[in-house]
């Protein structure tokens, strides 16, 4: 999936201007890499657009284990948007990573995540 098509599908989501949905995927994906490993975090860049790898490919190696609540205010805080718009968000943006990367990759971040997480996955999680 193309940069455009990627942030395009995010806004269609979370009914958003295009330039509101760059701003909260990338604070959801800074969020994300510091949630997971930086080896997974790494494999999911690789299958990103290079706009979209740079907040991946920052990552440390060992995951901050914070909860949802956490990775709620840290998105809302980088994007600079409240709590519900940033749940919005996070939303589209996991349900367009679940279209763009392949599923075992999907299902590699997602086994990361502790099960109150599937609240911001959703039936996408499924895999």
């Amino acid at each position: 999936m193309k940069y455009d098509e990627f942030i395009d599908a995010v806004a269609e989501r979370a009914v958003l201007t295009d330039g509101q949905a760059q701003v909260l995927t990338i604070a959801t994906l800074a969020t994300l890499a510091e949630r997971i490993t930086g080896g997974e975090a790494d494999d999911l860049a690789s299958q990103l657009p290079a706009p979209l790898q740079e907040p991946l490919l920052a990552a440390d190696e060992p995951a901050m284990p914070f909860d949802l609540a956490e990775f709620i205010r840290r998105v809302s805080e980088r994007a600079a948007v409240d709590a519900a718009d940033a749940v919005e968000g996070i939303r589209a943006v996991f349900g367009t990573l679940a279209e763009a990367v392949t599923g075992g990759e999907f299902a590699d971040v997602l086994s990361q995540l502790p099960d109150e997480y599937v609240e911001l996955v959703g039936p996408i999680g499924i895999v």
